[in-house]
């Protein structure tokens, strides 16, 4: 554990995490969200929270990134699905998250359609 990570029971604010998934030190600090939990780099997280920033889950697994939603404002929103207990989270993107893996999720149901394309007529 680096010395910038916190131990349960210290109550020094950390400054970084490790990713859970790449295991890259993701500093706490991004634009745009004030709660991070995912990695910049592979869009990671670990199932943390009960309600948004509170720290306070038990289970602690990986939690997937299986989709992208827009708000009504246009923000897009990581949608996480936890490996450990099947929870489905929202997360706000972050300025530094990689554009190119954003993108690749919101295309993935245009790329991989859950029925084959040669079935729908043509109109």
């Amino acid at each position: 554990m680096s010395r910038t990570q916190r131990r349960r029971g210290d109550n020094r604010r950390a400054e970084s995490f490790r990713c859970i998934h790449c295991r890259l030190d993701v500093p706490l600090v991004a634009a745009g969200t004030a709660h991070r939990n995912h990695c910049p780099n592979c869009l990671w997280s670990r199932h943390l929270d009960v309600d948004p920033g509170d720290r306070a889950s038990d289970c602690q697994a990986s939690m997937e990134p299986i989709a992208i939603t827009v708000r009504k404002d246009g923000e897009w929103l990581l949608i996480h699905r936890c490996l450990g207990c099947g929870t489905l989270a929202s997360n706000r993107t972050a300025g530094d998250d990689n554009p190119l893996l954003l993108v690749r999720i919101a295309v993935k149901p245009l790329a991989q359609p859950p029925f084959p394309l040669d079935r729908l007529a043509l109109i």
